[in-house]
């Protein structure tokens, strides 16, 4: 990416993070195995991230309901994290939800069909958990949720974040289970949508840097 460009939207993702608690995340299906399971993952499943200071941001995977899903495995590939502090479930953190249960390292070791993502989705070493057994009753079922924090990079901020879930550079994917038929899917994150507020504060920034590169010719 342009880095101008990229820079438009690192300043757009502190100023949309200083107006937002959690910054929601929507998913697409790219296993296709049944459209109408893939369409219920797309209504209630998703994801928010939010900054909880101290170089580190949580990632609360959320499914609505009410239709019968079960996330069982989740993925990260690649941006600004540097490892796992944490999860929230049943067993570890504070709070977290008693019908959940995860581990760090999940079987199999990359997104199912994610090679089927543009381009294919390539799970970062030691970025992925799964629900212990019985995983379908462990995993993130309607009404339930999980929470898995991440430790930073040494000089990477929530903006970071926002701005790698912006462009690409990090994509989070989910291996879902249990559907009413029985049959399983997996999603990706869909890019973070920047407000129309935020792209005209980033349409002026460009506007100035293309002013600049005039006066440097």
């Amino acid at each position: 990416m342009n880095n101008s460009i990229r820079l438009v939207l690192l300043l757009a993702a502190m100023l949309f993070g200083s107006f937002a608690h959690a910054i929601p995340v929507s998913f697409h299906c790219v296993s296709g195995n049944n459209a109408t399971d893939c369409a219920t993952g797309v209504t209630q499943l998703s994801v928010d991230v939010i900054d909880i200071g101290g170089g580190q941001v949580q990632f609360n995977f959320l499914n609505s309901g009410p239709s019968a899903s079960s996330i069982t495995d989740v993925y990260f590939d690649d941006g600004a994290l540097l490892g796992i502090a944490t999860l929230i479930d049943a067993n570890e953190g504070i709070g977290g939800d008693l019908g959940v249960d995860f581990m760090q390292g999940a079987t199999p070791g990359n997104l199912p069909s994610g090679q089927n993502a543009s381009p294919p989705f390539e799970t970062t070493a030691g970025f992925l958990a799964d629900s212990n057994s019985p995983v379908p009753q462990s995993g993130v079922n309607p009404g339930e949720w999980l929470g898995i924090v991440f430790n930073l990079q040494p000089g990477s901020t929530f903006a970071n974040v926002i701005t790698d879930l912006t462009d690409g550079t990090l994509r989070i994917g989910m291996h879902v289970q249990d559907f009413s038929g029985g049959g399983s899917e997996s999603f990706v994150n869909n890019p973070v949508p920047i407000p129309a507020a935020v792209w005209l504060f980033g349409s002026g920034l460009l506007g100035l840097v293309g002013v600049a590169r005039r006066y440097r010719a």
